[in-house]
Parts: C-alpha cells; sequence; structure tokens
C-alpha cells in the first residue's frame, strides 16, 4: 500500500517558494567558480588533485562569501562521493556518531561520503579528534571549512591528515562578473550609474554572498532611471569592514600597521591605523604598540620617538574619542618618517642570550664592592680604577667577567642620532685600545 504522503505518478511538482539570488547563481560545475582560479586551475592543488583522480582531505581557509561550500559541494559531484553537510555550530557528539556510522553504511555499499563541516574550528579537541580514525580508515574525507587560521584554531594531528587551501576575498573584478551573471539572471541591467555600481562593489567587501544580497535589493526598487553613488549610499546601508579584535585579522592589521611604519611610509601606517579604529580597535592597544615601534624600530636614531608616542598616548587619555585619536595619528606620521635603527633592539637580544649562556659567570672583582674585611682580603674592590680621576673621564678596565672574550652588541647605524653616538663609541674603543697598550 502506497504511503500515505506519496504523491500520485502523474501528480505535477509540488509549487516552490522564492529562491534567493544566491542560491539560484549557484556554479553547477567548478569551472564556473569565480575567484579561485589559483587553486581551482590546472596548476592549482584542487585542479591537480582531480586531473589525477586523487582528493585528499581538505581544510578550506578563506573570508566569508568567496565559495567555500559550494566548492565543496562541486568536488563531492567531481568525485562521485555522497555530499553531508554539517556544522560545528550546531552539531554534538551524539550527531557526529550518527553521520560517522550512516557513512560506514554506505562505504559497505560501495559509496563514499564526502564530510563537509562548515565553521570546523569551533570543535573543540575531542570532536575534532573524533574524526581521525574514520579519515584514516576512509570512510569520510573531510573537507573543513573556517574563516580562522587553522595553525592556531585547528589540531595538529587534523592538519597533518589535511591539505589546507587557502581561497582569497573576491577582487572587485570578480565581484563585476558576479554582478553581470546576476543581471543574465535577472533579464535586467541594475538602474546604477558607473560609480555607483563601482560602489556596490566596494560595499561588498570581497563577500560574493554579501554582492548578490544588495543585488536582490537593488533590483527589487524596479527604478525608472539610473542613480547615483550618493543615491545608493543613502539607500543602501555599508557592510562593516571584517575585522575580529580577537582573532587573526586583529594581528593582520597591527602588523601591516608595524610594517608600514618601519617602512617609513606615512600614507600606508595611516591607512591601516584608520582600518583598526573602524574596525572598533581600542585606541589604548594602538598607543601601546606605537610605542612599541618606536623602541623597537627607532631606538635612539630619533630618542624624541618614544616622548612623541607617550605624549600622544596621554593626550588620548586626557581628550577621549575621538579628539584624542588625532594624537595618536600625528605619532603614527612621526614614527613613519623618523630614522630607522634597530641596533638597540638587536643588541638587547644579543646581551640576553649571552646572559642565558653565561649566567653563572661573577662580575670582576676589581668592580666588585667590599663592606667587610673578609672580602677586601679575598681581592674585591682591588685594582678599581674610578673613571673620574682617569684622563678623559675613562679608564678603559673590562667590566665583563673575568675570562669572557669582550663582545659587541651595540652597532649604531649611521642614520639620525644614532650617526653621533657611532662616533662616540668609535671613540671610547680607541681610548680603550690606548688604555690597554
Amino acid at each position: 500500500m502506497a504511503d500515505l504522503f506519496d504523491s500520485a505518478p502523474d501528480a505535477p511538482p509540488p509549487p516552490q517558494g522564492p529562491r534567493p539570488l544566491a542560491d539560484r547563481l549557484r556554479p553547477k560545475a567548478l569551472s564556473e567558480v569565480i575567484g579561485q582560479a589559483h587553486v581551482l586551475g590546472p596548476e592549482g592543488p584542487l585542479g591537480a588533485m582531480l586531473a589525477a583522480g586523487s582528493l585528499s582531505s581538505l581544510i578550506l581557509w578563506g573570508p566569508p562569501g568567496v565559495g567555500k561550500t559550494t566548492i565543496a559541494r562541486l568536488l563531492a559531484r567531481e568525485t562521485d562521493l555522497t555530499f553531508v553537510q554539517i556544522s560545528a555550530i550546531f552539531t554534538g557528539v551524539p550527531d557526529l556518531k550518527k553521520v560517522f556510522e550512516a557513512a560506514r553504511m554506505r562505504r559497505q555499499n560501495g559509496q563514499g561520503t564526502l564530510l563537509f563541516v562548515d565553521e570546523i574550528h569551533r570543535f573543540n579537541k575531542a570532536q575534532q579528534d573524533s574524526f581521525l580514525p574514520h579519515m584514516e580508515d576512509g570512510t569520510i574525507l573531510l573537507v573543513g571549512a573556517t574563516t580562522e587560521n587553522p595553525s592556531f584554531e585547528l589540531n595538529a594531528a587534523v592538519l597533518s591528515r589535511s591539505q589546507v587551501i587557502v581561497l582569497e576575498r573576491l577582487s572587485l573584478a570578480d565581484l563585476e562578473r558576479l554582478i553581470q551573471r546576476a543581471e543574465q539572471e535577472l533579464g535586467r541591467t541594475l538602474p546604477l550609474t558607473g560609480e555607483a555600481r563601482e560602489a556596490l562593489t566596494e560595499m561588498a567587501d570581497g563577500d560574493g554572498r554579501a554582492l548578490l544580497n544588495l543585488i536582490e535589493q537593488v533590483a527589487a526598487w524596479r527604478l525608472a532611471r539610473p542613480i547615483s553613488r550618493e543615491e545608493l549610499a543613502t539607500r543602501l546601508m555599508r557592510r562593516a569592514a571584517k575585522y575580529d579584535k580577537s582573532g587573526e585579522e586583529h594581528y593582520n592589521l597591527i602588523s601591516a600597521l608595524h610594517k608600514s611604519v618601519r617602512g617609513s611610509d606615512p600614507d600606508a601606517a595611516l591607512y591601516w591605523f584608520a582600518r583598526m579604529l573602524e574596525g572598533g580597535e581600542d585606541p589604548r592597544f594602538l598607543a601601546r604598540r606605537l610605542t612599541r615601534m618606536a623602541v623597537e624600530d627607532i631606538c635612539l636614531a630619533d630618542p624624541q620617538a618614544q616622548a612623541v608616542c607617550l605624549d600622544a598616548w596621554n593626550s588620548y587619555e586626557r581628550l577621549g574619542s575621538p579628539e584624542g585619536e588625532l594624537a595618536l595619528a600625528n605619532a603614527v606620521v612621526y614614527l613613519a618618517l623618523a630614522p630607522k635603527s634597530n641596533a638597540v633592539y638587536a643588541a638587547y637580544k644579543a646581551a640576553r642570550a649571552a646572559a642565558r649562556d653565561t649566567g653563572s659567570l661573577m662580575p670582576p672583582k676589581h668592580i666588585l664592592n667590599a663592606p667587610t674585611k673578609m672580602m677586601k682580603e679575598i681581592g674585591y674592590g682591588a685594582g678599581y680604577a674610578y673613571d673620574h680621576d682617569a684622563e678623559d673621564g675613562f679608564s678603559g678596565q673590562s667590566y665583563f667577567p673575568e675570562g669572557m672574550k669582550r663582545p659587541v652588541y651595540y652597532m649604531p647605524p649611521e642614520r639620525g642620532f644614532e650617526r653621533e653616538l657611532k662616533k662616540r663609541v668609535e671613540y671610547f674603543a680607541k681610548l680603550r685600545e690606548k688604555r690597554r697598550s
């Protein structure tokens, strides 16, 4: 007897509701995927795997809206594997057991399973470990998707059994191709001027899914004439920039700011500084990092740089936002244009390394104080030369442990104020050699 819910053989298919544009434009083949030719092309890792017929477990790492789910689905189609999708947000251990058991039964029937795990970085260590035996015996081919750096978020055991594929945010050219594809699907051109069209791609910020959602909104307006960039801005909200103050993007942007300052590029430094502020970064964190840049990359080439940073930090504390942020911007520009030197930083690291290697050596006896009679008798303070009594106020004595070859840690370059310090270093080196001879 037929099930009560079976449809009659000649019954028309049930009516479907409206499908979002992103779903209607979902690629049906890997060749239709926009923006990831570096991994899908013949020379790319996925293209090479498919050509060789040997797909391995994968971790797809990239920002939102670049095609991670679509690629995983198409890989399953290309390799005749059953596609199973789960999300780490909604899946617990009992659910995983059911997924693995179903995959095991499929395998017994000669059918493989591509298990796509969205937000895989949200699984804890134990949950990630549960994939290992099923990956090793071929029950599943794991394809995980993550927006976070796998090096920090995934177990080493999972990473060692997978290949990490880095997907890139879509370029403006990629997004324009997506607009053209959407216009073909819609059967009409979007009512936007050239500048407004560019603004629409900028609003998407490299996210294809976000762009298609914006296109749907624009298409629904049914405007009689193309609208300008300004009119578009009043109708649409700009997508918030991707910035996680506790995640990898935080460290990427502070690294970009630091290297722009080190590279003496005030415009790039201001840009990354502004990007972090726009993302909601705490200006106090930026003040601290700017001060670090002054003592690491400028050092004594411009001794004023540290003071500029501390003054800017103090100004921010007194003024607050947004006025105080301008004081920090002043510091950014000052640091970028200051002469650069890491001579003290390098000398400090070298001295720390030597201190770890020779940490038990005593100072030479002639520079030790001798507050007791016994200490005087065993030679503490004997032969010490008081520098102020010496010619030129310099005795030239050794202050390193006895038997330790005199090292050279501080080697100032001929830049900024350190040009003067280099002269002093060389002057005292000559005097020291003269005193010894």
